[in-house]
């Protein structure tokens, strides 16, 4: 399947509109575009722009509030926990950075907890604002429940992201943003629109078997965990989606386990809900809570200088630094332009059409 390129900036136009017919206020609408289209930037094509038809099926079933009252609910000097009354992640989430980098800077760290909330996009946006103030930041949330532990075949957990961002010197930030499954679901939404199969590993059938069609979910398969199974490590995968899932919901007060609610909107949350909502989990610490920012940055440096110095089995392809292919993504697509596959392209114009928003979006 073919796609089409655009502006940034007719995109960020599109994004917010669309935020602003669902009753987001004008600020919101901005941060929330904002983190979209970061992710379209770096080159993560399924958090993007293709996920805003579904932030509105969701708001039209009343499970997206689009001016939340986000309160602390519970808080010492270097924690909180937040309530995002349901608003949008894209929303959400920065508040409780920005109260995680609040304590950072005036105790070394700070540390939130969110329930209540809803699909934040990539995590990589929400942990790199701590390393624009040479500080160490951190992201993590639950999601859907898509993934099956090790050993069995019901759905028990989301793929679960988690992100780690490193400030540097010379060097653009480490940025480690992935999904604690064996790949997100975004990934088989992408195989699906151009048609095609996804690797093994991936997923599973829903008898366990290995399975290659990117719509086996709706057939009651199963994404795997990271490591895809046993022998690979998937208990490993398992464990550190566990670890997400905990420190996101088990300790804010927002669901868990196989009660998150879905993403999509056609399918209602389970009843006798044990939490609300969805969880996040972020933090900052501040680089100069442990030794001088520029001692560490210097050494950053070397780290990453000396991993990328590394022999290489094949010439043709060094060893990658974790952020290096999102932050060469960016580069490239603000220069000339976001690719948008037909169906995302289709699916927008629809949106618009409903939304009756002028002039939607244009390609280049």
């Amino acid at each position: 399947m073919s796609s089409v390129l655009f502006k940034e900036s007719d995109l960020r136009q599109f994004t917010e509109s669309v935020f602003k017919a669902m009753g987001c206020p004008e600020e919101d609408a901005t941060l929330a575009a904002d983190v979209l289209l970061a992710s379209d930037l770096r080159g993560i094509d399924s958090h993007g722009v293709a996920r805003l038809s579904g932030y509105v099926r969701l708001w039209k079933k009343q499970r997206i509030n689009a001016t939340p009252n986000i309160t602390i609910v519970h808080e010492t000097a270097t924690t909180a926990t937040v309530d995002g009354d349901s608003g949008l992640g894209l929303v959400v989430a920065p508040f409780a950075m920005k109260l995680a980098m609040e304590k950072a800077g005036k105790y070394g760290s700070g540390w939130v907890s969110v329930r209540n909330s809803n699909h934040f996009g990539i995590a990589g946006y929400h942990a790199m604002q701590a390393v624009k103030k040479d500080m160490i930041g951190f992201a993590m949330t639950n999601a859907s429940p898509l993934v099956a532990p090790t050993f069995t075949t019901e759905r028990l957990l989301g793929t679960n992201p988690m992100c780690y961002a490193f400030p540097a010197g010379n060097y653009p930030p480490v940025v480690v943003d992935m999904a604690t499954a064996a790949a997100a679901n975004g990934k088989l939404e992408i195989a699906q629109r151009v048609g095609k199969s996804i690797p093994e590993g991936w997923a599973q059938t829903s008898a366990g078997g290995p399975a290659t069609d990117a719509n086996i979910l709706k057939s009651g398969g199963s994404l795997l965990p990271l490591g895809s199974d046993r022998d690979h490590g998937s208990h490993k995968g398992f464990g550190l989606s566990a670890t997400v899932d905990i420190l996101t919901a088990v300790l804010s007060g927002a669901n868990y386990g196989p009660w998150v609610p879905p993403f999509v909107a056609f399918l209602d949350p389970l009843t006798d809900l044990p939490g609300k909502g969805i969880g996040h989990f972020l933090g900052a610490m501040r680089v100069d809570g442990f030794r001088p920012v520029e001692d560490f940055k210097q050494h950053m440096d070397q780290w990453i200088g000396r991993f990328k110095a590394a022999k290489p089995i094949d010439e043709e392809q060094p060893v990658v630094i974790p952020g290096e292919p999102e932050m060469e993504a960016e580069r490239i697509r603000k220069v000339q332009g976001i690719p948008l596959t037909d169906a995302v392209v289709k699916d927008l114009r629809e949106l618009g059409e409903k939304l009756g928003i002028e002039p939607g979006i244009k390609e280049l």
